[in-house]
């Protein structure tokens, strides 16, 4: 019971979190696409921005993140044999994948308040783009614990689905961004 517990535990927070990632590089975008604006509103909305993204970070994303965190090792140690399965394993690669992204996510933050209303140094299109980064490990980490051992048989189906998709999202963000600048 207590497992079954935990498990609902992590997948709460692990929606939590992913919610809280999404709308924080959203954030990111949304202070990049307030350089089209005069000086004294540009100003207003970076400054709130900033006040979003930093309340994001520490009330929601974080705390959510460590929840998920701690509940994800409790769940490991009340049943380690996850530790030799190999679907585990490719799960727990995406997972450092989504800690650096993490850290990316944290510096941006710090960046932001150190900024103090300037100018982003990345591109409108690359903030976007990295907007959907969560997006892929999401969908990766999803399908590898739905799947489990199916993963290693049909490996090479999963990764043409997945090249397809990566394709089609960053294709969509390159059009909708192209769009957005002839209006």
């Amino acid at each position: 019971m207590l497992y079954t517990i935990l498990k609902a535990v992590h997948i709460i927070f692990m929606v939590s979190y992913f919610a809280g990632i999404f709308y924080l590089v959203r954030l990111f975008v949304y202070y990049k696409d307030s350089d089209e604006f005069k000086e004294d509103k540009k100003q207003i909305l970076r400054e709130q921005y900033v006040f979003m993204a930093r309340r994001l970070w520490n009330i929601i994303t974080v705390p959510a993140g460590i929840i998920m965190l701690s509940s994800g090792i409790w769940l490991i140690i009340l049943n380690f044999g996850l530790m030799k399965t190999p679907w585990f394993h490719l799960k727990l690669t995406f997972l450092v994948g989504l800690g650096i992204y993490h850290f990316w996510c944290w510096k941006k933050v710090l960046l932001l308040k150190t900024l103090q209303g300037q100018n982003i140094a990345m591109s409108n299109l690359k903030l976007r783009q990295s907007n959907e980064i969560a997006t892929f490990i999401l969908f990766l980490v999803v399908f590898t614990v739905i799947l489990k051992s199916m993963v290693l048989e049909y490996w090479w189906q999963l990764i043409t689905g997945f090249t397809v998709l990566v394709v089609l999202i960053m294709g969509t963000v390159k059009l909708v961004n192209r769009k957005k600048n002839k209006i």
